[in-house]
């Protein structure tokens, strides 16, 4: 049997504390080590929320900018929309105005067309007239009626009320067929004449056509350079 004597229990107590000094001051060490980790994890964590609550309001700036561009930009829209509105506008009343004086010069070049014509034309129909007034106007304050007329081609038995468009079309007709109801209320010396309806026209559009010939108007147009009357031989006015 082997006996273990004081000097060998001693060592063996002196190398137990060495071990134990060492895993403290590694323990120690690791201890450290992981408290200067944690540091600089709270460091890094903290500047990374820093950069991140500067980059939160340089957005923030942006939008805001963003949207101020945006408000100036729409303003300034909005009133280069109405300045292109206005001059639209004006530019559209300058045109209608243009148009008006155009309508009406070219209207009284159509009358100036057809003017001449008119006699003949009626006379070749069995209608012997042979006078022409143009322009003819009338105001009856107490009928309250009132009309004007581009032609009125007469003689001592009939008379024929002639309206004269550049282009003719169905409104045209039914505004001529309202001025035959006035025009012997308007115009009593012609009471008891024969009284027809005419209207003429550079261009007038096929349905326009048939329907006043079934208004039982007489219709004058171009053909070529020459008006005439378009009407059929089956044709009979109506006398207002």
């Amino acid at each position: 049997m082997t006996t273990t004597t004081l000097e060998e229990v001693w060592a063996l107590f002196k190398e137990t504390d060495r071990i134990i000094k060492e895993n403290a001051r590694a323990a120690e060490k690791r201890s450290q080590e992981f408290d200067n980790q944690l540091k600089e994890n709270a460091l890094a964590a903290e500047k990374r929320s820093q950069e991140f609550d500067n980059q939160l309001k340089e957005t923030d700036r942006i939008i805001k900018e963003n949207a101020l561009a945006a408000e100036k930009r729409s303003q300034e829209l909005a009133l280069q929309l109405k300045e292109t509105e206005r001059v639209l506008k004006q530019q559209s009343q300058e045109l209608n105005k243009k148009l008006g004086k155009l309508g009406g010069r070219l209207g009284d070049f159509v009358v100036g067309l057809v003017k001449p014509a008119v006699v003949k034309l009626f006379q070749a129909r069995g209608i012997n007239v042979h006078q022409v007034y143009q322009n003819v106007e009338a105001n009856n304050e107490e009928l309250e009626l009132a009309t004007e007329i581009d032609l009125l081609v007469i003689n001592g038995e009939s008379c024929i009320v002639v309206e004269v468009k550049s282009n003719l079309s169905i409104d045209d007709v039914n505004e001529h067929l309202e001025r035959m109801k006035k025009f012997k209320p308007l115009f009593p010396e012609y009471a008891q004449k024969q009284t027809f309806g005419a209207v003429a026209g550079m261009v007038i559009p096929d349905n326009v056509t048939k329907y006043a010939y079934r208004q039982g108007f007489f219709v004058i147009g171009q053909r070529g350079e020459i008006a005439e009357i378009l009407n059929d031989s089956k044709f009979k006015p109506t006398i207002w």
